[in-house]
Protein backbone atom coordinates (compact mmCIF):
# COMPACT_ATOMS: atom_id res chain seq x y z
CA UNK A 1 0.00 0.00 0.00
CA UNK A 2 1.42 3.37 -1.06
CA UNK A 3 1.24 5.98 1.70
CA UNK A 4 0.82 9.67 0.92
CA UNK A 5 3.09 12.31 2.45
CA UNK A 6 0.12 13.96 4.13
CA UNK A 7 -0.87 10.68 5.80
CA UNK A 8 2.70 10.00 6.96
CA UNK A 9 3.05 13.47 8.48
CA UNK A 10 -0.32 13.18 10.20
CA UNK A 11 0.44 9.67 11.47
CA UNK A 12 3.88 10.50 12.88
CA UNK A 13 2.62 13.77 14.35
CA UNK A 14 -0.17 11.89 16.10
CA UNK A 15 2.23 9.28 17.47
CA UNK A 16 4.55 12.04 18.71
CA UNK A 17 1.67 13.77 20.54
CA UNK A 18 0.68 10.48 22.18
CA UNK A 19 4.27 9.84 23.26
CA UNK A 20 4.50 13.23 24.97
CA UNK A 21 1.72 12.03 27.28
CA UNK A 22 3.59 8.88 28.31
CA UNK A 23 6.22 8.24 30.97
CA UNK A 24 9.58 9.41 29.61
CA UNK A 25 11.30 6.53 31.44
CA UNK A 26 9.52 3.93 29.30
CA UNK A 27 11.20 3.20 25.96
CA UNK A 28 8.66 0.74 24.52
CA UNK A 29 5.15 2.24 24.41
CA UNK A 30 2.03 0.13 23.81
CA UNK A 31 -1.04 1.85 22.36
CA UNK A 32 -4.47 0.47 21.62
CA UNK A 33 -5.27 0.89 17.94
CA UNK A 34 -8.30 3.20 18.56
CA UNK A 35 -5.93 5.66 20.27
CA UNK A 36 -4.31 6.33 16.88
CA UNK A 37 -7.09 8.10 15.00
CA UNK A 38 -5.37 8.00 11.60
CA UNK A 39 -5.36 4.17 11.70
CA UNK A 40 -9.05 3.67 12.45
CA UNK A 41 -10.00 3.45 8.78
CA UNK A 42 -7.87 0.36 8.13
CA UNK A 43 -8.53 -3.34 8.71
CA UNK A 44 -5.97 -5.67 10.33
CA UNK A 45 -4.44 -6.77 7.03
CA UNK A 46 -4.00 -3.17 5.91
CA UNK A 47 -2.57 -2.17 9.29
CA UNK A 48 0.12 -4.83 9.14
CA UNK A 49 0.95 -3.75 5.61
CA UNK A 50 1.22 -0.08 6.62
CA UNK A 51 3.31 -0.68 9.73
CA UNK A 52 5.73 -2.95 7.85
CA UNK A 53 7.10 0.27 6.33
CA UNK A 54 8.49 1.43 9.68
CA UNK A 55 11.37 0.24 11.81
CA UNK A 56 10.08 1.87 14.98
CA UNK A 57 6.40 0.84 14.93
CA UNK A 58 4.99 -2.69 14.99
CA UNK A 59 1.69 -4.40 15.70
CA UNK A 60 1.61 -7.00 18.48
CA UNK A 61 -1.18 -9.27 19.68
CA UNK A 62 -2.11 -8.90 23.34
CA UNK A 63 -4.31 -11.20 25.38
CA UNK A 64 -7.51 -10.00 23.74
CA UNK A 65 -6.66 -7.23 21.25
CA UNK A 66 -3.87 -6.02 18.99
CA UNK A 67 -1.59 -3.18 20.10
CA UNK A 68 0.59 -0.65 18.31
CA UNK A 69 4.08 -0.88 19.86
CA UNK A 70 6.49 2.05 19.47
CA UNK A 71 10.21 1.95 20.19
CA UNK A 72 10.84 5.59 21.17
CA UNK A 73 14.56 5.51 20.29
CA UNK A 74 13.91 4.21 16.79
CA UNK A 75 10.89 6.51 16.44
CA UNK A 76 13.08 9.56 17.04
CA UNK A 77 15.65 8.56 14.43
CA UNK A 78 12.91 7.64 11.94
CA UNK A 79 10.84 10.79 12.50
CA UNK A 80 13.13 13.11 10.57
CA UNK A 81 11.66 11.86 7.29
CA UNK A 82 8.15 12.87 8.28
CA UNK A 83 8.20 15.57 10.99
CA UNK A 84 9.55 19.12 11.04
CA UNK A 85 10.64 18.63 14.67
CA UNK A 86 14.37 18.55 15.32
CA UNK A 87 16.14 15.85 17.33
CA UNK A 88 16.55 18.16 20.33
CA UNK A 89 12.79 18.47 20.76
CA UNK A 90 12.26 14.78 20.08
CA UNK A 91 14.87 13.94 22.71
CA UNK A 92 12.60 15.46 25.34
CA UNK A 93 10.52 12.28 25.03
CA UNK A 94 13.33 10.48 26.86
CA UNK A 95 14.77 10.38 30.35
CA UNK A 96 18.54 10.29 30.94
CA UNK A 97 18.90 6.57 30.17
CA UNK A 98 16.88 7.00 27.02
CA UNK A 99 19.08 9.92 25.99
CA UNK A 100 22.13 7.66 26.29
CA UNK A 101 20.35 5.00 24.21
CA UNK A 102 19.60 7.60 21.52
CA UNK A 103 23.29 8.54 21.34
CA UNK A 104 24.09 4.84 20.99
CA UNK A 105 21.57 4.46 18.16
CA UNK A 106 23.02 7.43 16.25
CA UNK A 107 26.50 5.91 16.59
CA UNK A 108 25.24 2.55 15.30
CA UNK A 109 23.63 4.23 12.29
CA UNK A 110 27.04 5.78 11.54
CA UNK A 111 28.78 2.40 11.57
CA UNK A 112 30.27 2.48 15.07
CA UNK A 113 30.67 -0.48 17.40
CA UNK A 114 29.10 0.66 20.65
CA UNK A 115 28.89 -0.19 24.34
CA UNK A 116 26.71 1.69 26.83
CA UNK A 117 27.30 2.22 30.57
CA UNK A 118 30.83 0.83 30.59
CA UNK A 119 32.26 0.42 34.11
CA UNK A 120 35.81 -0.41 35.14
CA UNK A 121 38.13 -0.24 38.14
CA UNK A 122 41.51 1.48 38.09
CA UNK A 123 44.15 -1.16 38.87
CA UNK A 124 47.11 1.19 38.43
CA UNK A 125 48.82 3.95 40.40
CA UNK A 126 46.74 6.52 38.49
CA UNK A 127 44.17 6.33 41.30
CA UNK A 128 46.73 7.75 43.74
CA UNK A 129 46.63 11.04 41.82
CA UNK A 130 42.87 11.13 41.29
CA UNK A 131 41.67 9.55 44.55
CA UNK A 132 39.21 7.59 42.40
CA UNK A 133 39.29 3.91 41.58
CA UNK A 134 35.92 3.30 39.88
CA UNK A 135 34.75 4.78 36.59
CA UNK A 136 31.67 4.70 34.41
CA UNK A 137 31.53 5.90 30.81
CA UNK A 138 28.04 6.54 29.45
CA UNK A 139 28.72 5.50 25.85
CA UNK A 140 31.83 4.27 24.01
CA UNK A 141 31.82 4.22 20.21
CA UNK A 142 34.60 2.76 18.06
CA UNK A 143 35.11 3.31 14.34
CA UNK A 144 38.42 2.24 12.79
CA UNK A 145 41.02 3.53 15.28
CA UNK A 146 38.87 6.31 16.75
CA UNK A 147 37.37 5.67 20.18
CA UNK A 148 34.75 8.17 21.34
CA UNK A 149 34.50 8.38 25.14
CA UNK A 150 31.09 10.03 25.55
CA UNK A 151 29.49 11.66 28.56
CA UNK A 152 25.75 12.27 28.01
CA UNK A 153 24.24 15.35 29.68
CA UNK A 154 20.65 16.60 29.53
CA UNK A 155 22.02 20.08 30.18
CA UNK A 156 20.11 23.29 29.65
CA UNK A 157 21.60 26.46 28.18
CA UNK A 158 21.75 28.07 31.62
CA UNK A 159 24.50 25.74 32.85
CA UNK A 160 27.57 27.74 33.83
CA UNK A 161 30.91 27.77 32.05
CA UNK A 162 32.63 26.48 35.20
CA UNK A 163 30.19 23.55 35.52
CA UNK A 164 30.71 22.60 31.89
CA UNK A 165 34.48 22.71 32.21
CA UNK A 166 34.40 20.69 35.42
CA UNK A 167 32.36 17.96 33.72
CA UNK A 168 34.64 18.02 30.67
CA UNK A 169 37.73 17.66 32.88
CA UNK A 170 36.17 14.64 34.59
CA UNK A 171 35.50 13.10 31.19
CA UNK A 172 39.14 13.61 30.25
CA UNK A 173 40.09 11.84 33.48
CA UNK A 174 37.93 8.83 32.55
CA UNK A 175 39.69 8.56 29.19
CA UNK A 176 43.12 8.82 30.84
CA UNK A 177 42.17 6.14 33.36
CA UNK A 178 41.12 3.84 30.52
CA UNK A 179 44.49 4.37 28.83
CA UNK A 180 46.35 3.63 32.06
CA UNK A 181 44.53 0.29 32.40
CA UNK A 182 45.83 -1.28 29.21
CA UNK A 183 44.48 -4.76 29.96
CA UNK A 184 40.95 -3.38 30.49
CA UNK A 185 41.11 -1.28 27.33
CA UNK A 186 42.47 -4.25 25.36
CA UNK A 187 39.62 -6.48 26.55
CA UNK A 188 37.11 -3.79 25.59
CA UNK A 189 38.55 -3.51 22.07
CA UNK A 190 38.64 -7.29 21.67
CA UNK A 191 35.00 -7.55 22.72
CA UNK A 192 33.88 -4.90 20.25
CA UNK A 193 36.16 -5.57 17.27
CA UNK A 194 36.93 -9.29 17.45
CA UNK A 195 40.02 -10.88 15.88
CA UNK A 196 43.44 -9.77 17.23
CA UNK A 197 44.82 -9.66 13.68
CA UNK A 198 42.30 -7.00 12.66
CA UNK A 199 42.89 -5.03 15.88
CA UNK A 200 46.63 -4.86 15.26
CA UNK A 201 46.13 -3.07 11.93
CA UNK A 202 44.16 -0.30 13.65
CA UNK A 203 46.95 0.78 16.03
CA UNK A 204 47.41 3.37 17.34
CA UNK A 205 43.94 3.90 18.82
CA UNK A 206 42.87 7.49 19.43
CA UNK A 207 40.68 8.15 22.49
CA UNK A 208 38.46 11.22 22.09
CA UNK A 209 36.61 12.46 25.21
CA UNK A 210 33.29 14.08 24.16
CA UNK A 211 30.34 15.70 25.93
CA UNK A 212 26.96 15.26 24.18
CA UNK A 213 24.26 17.55 25.54
CA UNK A 214 20.51 17.91 25.05
CA UNK A 215 20.64 21.60 24.18
CA UNK A 216 23.22 23.54 22.23
CA UNK A 217 25.46 25.79 24.26
CA UNK A 218 27.37 28.87 23.16
CA UNK A 219 30.49 26.98 24.28
CA UNK A 220 31.51 24.39 21.67
CA UNK A 221 34.79 23.29 23.24
CA UNK A 222 36.02 23.26 26.85
CA UNK A 223 39.13 24.94 28.22
CA UNK A 224 40.92 21.59 27.79
CA UNK A 225 39.71 21.15 24.20
CA UNK A 226 36.97 18.62 24.94
CA UNK A 227 34.21 19.00 22.30
CA UNK A 228 30.75 19.94 23.62
CA UNK A 229 28.20 18.70 21.10
CA UNK A 230 24.46 19.38 21.21
CA UNK A 231 22.40 16.35 20.18
CA UNK A 232 21.06 18.38 17.22
CA UNK A 233 24.60 18.49 15.77
CA UNK A 234 25.80 15.04 16.89
CA UNK A 235 25.27 13.31 13.54
CA UNK A 236 27.19 15.98 11.63
CA UNK A 237 29.88 15.92 14.35
CA UNK A 238 30.45 12.22 13.61
CA UNK A 239 30.59 12.79 9.88
CA UNK A 240 33.11 15.63 10.22
CA UNK A 241 35.18 14.08 13.02
CA UNK A 242 38.26 13.30 10.96
CA UNK A 243 38.46 16.89 9.71
CA UNK A 244 38.09 18.44 13.17
CA UNK A 245 40.14 15.93 15.15
CA UNK A 246 43.29 18.14 15.32
CA UNK A 247 41.33 20.70 17.37
CA UNK A 248 40.36 18.20 20.09
CA UNK A 249 42.16 16.82 23.12
CA UNK A 250 42.98 13.23 22.17
CA UNK A 251 44.83 10.37 23.83
CA UNK A 252 46.90 7.94 21.79
CA UNK A 253 47.28 4.26 22.67
CA UNK A 254 50.18 2.70 20.75
CA UNK A 255 50.07 -0.86 22.08
CA UNK A 256 47.54 -3.52 23.00
CA UNK A 257 47.56 -6.52 25.29
CA UNK A 258 45.64 -9.24 23.44
CA UNK A 259 45.58 -12.83 24.74
CA UNK A 260 48.62 -12.03 26.89
CA UNK A 261 50.59 -10.83 23.88
CA UNK A 262 51.71 -7.25 23.58
CA UNK A 263 51.14 -5.66 20.15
Amino acid sequence: MELSNSFLKQFFSEIYTLLTQKDEKVIEIWLEIPEVISLKQFNNFELKNILSNFESITITKGNYIDYIVIDKILFITESFKFLSLDIQKLSNLLDFNGFEALIKQILLKNGYNVVQNYRFSDKTDFKLNTLQNRYEIDVIGISDSQVLIIDAKKWKRKDSYSAINKAANLQLRRALALKENLDIFSNLISKLLGKPSSIKTKLPFILIPVMVTLEDNSIRISENNIPLVGIYHFNSFLQELRINLPYFNTIKINKMLIQRKLF
